[in-house]
């Protein structure tokens, strides 16, 4: 059995440590043009790879866009209103979901590789661990969704709408339906617990573990009240400044929809794909930008976070 090595040493300077965020922003700093290219080879890479996909994904849903635009004609001529029926299509976006995550998780999985080499300071030359990453978040999101997916498609089964009266198992306003109706959210909300105890995880793959030893590292560091805290603080303010900067790109991006519509329409005279196409333009824009601009900080900051932590020091780190 091959040994794993943790290629992120300790610090052993007796000099008083800084902060992880000021760590992180100084490794930012120092390495800004080498994370600068990366990050645009990645996010270039990706949203070719995503525009591709996406168009591949059109022409095999072409059929259902014919089929739309061929009821919306035959209506027309009844002088009916024609409200097209998207179930096919949420259906194919969700079996294709899949290859989307995985374009989404190689290109995190090679920034986090490149900046946890940063904050290790190590030559920009040597070679990125991209499979144990990416093997870490697939672990990782079994782990933390399968709870919630399992239990909302089991309330769902128990306690949906489309249920008729007799084929009911839990009489609606009983205890055990009230307890079964809202199951799903104390799961998810195990699940975010799960996330944050295995947030520092990516990290340590790229640091020199595999797997599931950084997933058991991340738990380990995490589990600590110490630990928890310092994730808490790192990971609140990150996610609400990416949720945000999201908003805000996809809001920007907006004028982009009459302007990919109109173009899509007279490049194939359908108005369904054309329709489509206008509501994906910006929200792809949104998800590029705002990973071009988060990722190589957040990837930064819990890599920094993760040797903090794992060092016997880090009782001593202050905190930014």
């Amino acid at each position: 059995m091959r040994t794993q090595h943790d290629r992120t040493a300790p610090p052993t300077s007796g000099s008083p440590q800084r902060g992880p965020a000021a760590t992180a922003f100084s490794v930012l700093r120092r390495n800004r043009r080498a994370l600068a290219g990366a990050t645009g080879r990645v996010v270039g890479l990706a949203g070719l790879a995503g525009l591709l996909l996406t168009a591949a994904i059109f022409a095999l849903a072409w059929p259902l866009f014919t089929h739309m635009r061929n009821e919306r004609v035959r209506y027309h001529l009844m002088e009916d209103p024609y409200l097209h029926d998207h179930t096919d299509l949420t259906l194919v976006a969700l079996l294709t979901l899949p290859l989307f995550l995985l374009i989404l998780g190689t290109g995190s999985a090679a920034l986090q590789s490149v900046c946890s080499r940063a904050v290790a300071a190590e030559p920009h030359g040597s070679t990125p661990r991209l499979r144990p990453v990416l093997a870490v978040y697939v672990l990782r999101g079994l782990i933390v969704w399968t709870l919630p997916l399992l239990v909302g498609y089991v309330a769902d089964r128990l306690t949906g709408y489309h249920i008729d009266t007799e084929d009911q198992v839990l009489e609606r306003g009983s205890w055990p339906y009230t307890l079964i109706e809202v199951s799903p959210v104390a799961a998810v909300f195990v699940a975010v617990l799960l996330r944050l105890a295995l947030t520092l995880a990516p990290a340590a793959a790229a640091g020199g573990l595999g797997a599931r030893a950084a997933l058991r590292r991340s738990w380990a560091l995490t589990r600590t009240r110490a630990g928890a805290v310092r994730v808490l603080v790192l990971a609140l303010p990150l996610a609400a400044v990416t949720a945000g900067a999201l908003r805000l790109v996809v809001q920007l991006a907006l004028p982009l929809r009459p302007l990919v519509r109109d173009l899509v329409e007279r490049g194939t005279g359908n108005f369904f794909a054309a329709y489509y196409a206008g509501i994906l333009a910006p929200v792809i824009v949104g998800i590029l930008v705002t990973a071009a601009v988060t990722l190589p900080v957040i990837c930064t900051a819990f890599a920094v976070l993760q040797d903090r932590l794992r060092s016997p020091r880090s009782a001593g780190a202050t905190v930014a």
